[in-house]
């Protein structure tokens, strides 16, 4: 099989669906269909693509929002939350006053974050609710932190999700994304190439019945901008101050900006 990325068409009405070229109309519900399949094995997923590095990508994302543990209220927005792990490890890492909103275009998604967040004993600091990347239903200037972990390669318009969140965020407030990125050390990217393409889709078929939707997934994270691609998408948001962490070697990086 070829690792290369069918070219897409350059109509306005097509866009990429991992390599395949869809109406862009029908993207958002092909990509709901992958995460309804598997939100109730979405973290075996991450463990499986990330080889359980995600974990410590978390922890490293959620210590740069820098919510504080004083009497000040900080509102954090995490956008695609999914399955709760950004929010949770921010409100266990935060004071009292931090509080956290968690939205999610999937209702399945949705269903395993307020089961996670009940079972933390955080449902009075963690709010959940279904909305949509592209279209937030939050008024401007309301947050102090937008996150979006894992999330952004699956929205059809990402110039419009990155607007949206520079518009819900207050004055101030920062931007940080964690996502799969392009790896950028000889040799490490052609392991990465062979884990993704060649064991991902074993593994979810052998653990969970479904080759397709990780077979998705991967192809979704080769037709992501690079980091530089990517940064320069977040500045034209009206983000300042962009900067890029890379980590594991470019597998994954967090992408930082700030609303000034």
């Amino acid at each position: 099989m070829s690792n290369t990325p069918n070219t897409p068409p350059e109509s306005g009405t097509q866009t990429s669906f991992g390599f395949r070229a869809v109406p862009e109309t029908e993207r958002q519900g092909l990509v709901n269909q992958v995460f309804s399949s598997v939100a109730s094995r979405y973290d075996l997923m991450n463990d499986l693509m990330s080889g359980g590095l995600h974990r410590l990508w978390k922890s490293e994302f959620v210590a740069m929002i820098g919510a504080s543990r004083g009497e000040s209220p900080f509102k954090l927005l995490d956008v695609a939350g999914g399955t709760g792990d950004i929010a949770i490890r921010y409100a266990e890492n935060s004071g009292p006053n931090a509080t956290a909103v968690l939205a999610d275009i999937s209702p399945e998604m949705l269903a395993e974050g307020r089961s996670k967040v009940a079972a933390r004993g955080l449902s009075s600091r963690i709010r959940l609710t279904q909305g949509n990347a592209e279209a937030l239903p939050f008024p401007d200037r309301t947050f102090d932190a937008y996150t979006i972990a894992f999330g952004i390669r699956n929205v059809t318009h990402i110039d419009a999700a990155l607007r949206e969140a520079h518009r819900v965020l207050k004055i101030g407030g920062r931007f940080l994304c964690l996502e799969f990125s392009e790896c950028q050390v000889p040799l490490l990217d052609r392991l990465y190439d062979f884990h993704s393409f060649e064991v991902i889709p074993r593994l979810g078929k052998l653990t969970t019945g479904d080759s397709e939707s990780y077979r998705y997934l991967v192809e979704s994270i080769r037709r992501f901008p690079n980091q530089e691609k990517f940064a320069a998408m977040i500045r034209e948001a009206g983000f300042e101050r962009v900067s890029v962490r890379n980590l594991t070697g470019g597998i994954a990086a967090i992408h930082s900006g700030w609303k000034l």
